[in-house]
């Protein structure tokens, strides 16, 4: 099931405007977060066009809550957080997905919850094909 107004579900444009598609998980996708205030935040949103995890069988849960744990390790490894921190929202959205937000000591919101979007960092293309190709690397 898609939804054609969800840039998890129809990509492009609609995703452009806040990710970048990493690659296909198992029952899900890996999505770098537009917005880098958090060094190799990440989002990991469901196949299919659900909005609660309840709308989804045991098996399918563990299959993307095991997704969600493959990327938590890659983010781990390629960018040596001090704590990832994870918010699973969507009012608005309503497509079932994760923010994996990578934490650093005496860095930006450090011991305080995560802004959705702080609109303070974005890179250059280049830089993101940089992160991309590492997260690609330890996934």
């Amino acid at each position: 099931m898609k939804d054609a107004n969800c840039g998890y579900c129809q990509g492009g444009e609609l995703l452009e405007k806040f990710g970048i598609k990493i690659c296909d998980l198992d029952v899900s996708q890996l999505i770098l977060f537009k917005e880098q205030s958090h060094p190799g935040r990440c989002i990991v949103a469901y196949k299919d066009h659900v909005s609660e995890i309840v709308n989804i069988s045991d098996e399918e849960r563990n299959r993307f809550f095991a997704d969600v744990n493959k990327a938590a390790k890659a983010i781990h490894k390629a960018f040596c957080p001090d704590k990832v921190n994870y918010g699973a929202y969507g009012d608005t959205g309503c497509h079932l997905h994760v923010h994996l937000v990578p934490k650093y000591k005496d860095e930006f919101e450090w011991g305080g919850v995560f802004a959705m979007n702080p609109d303070r960092k974005y890179l250059s293309q280049a830089e993101y094909d940089e992160m991309i190709c590492k997260i690609k690397e330890c996934i």
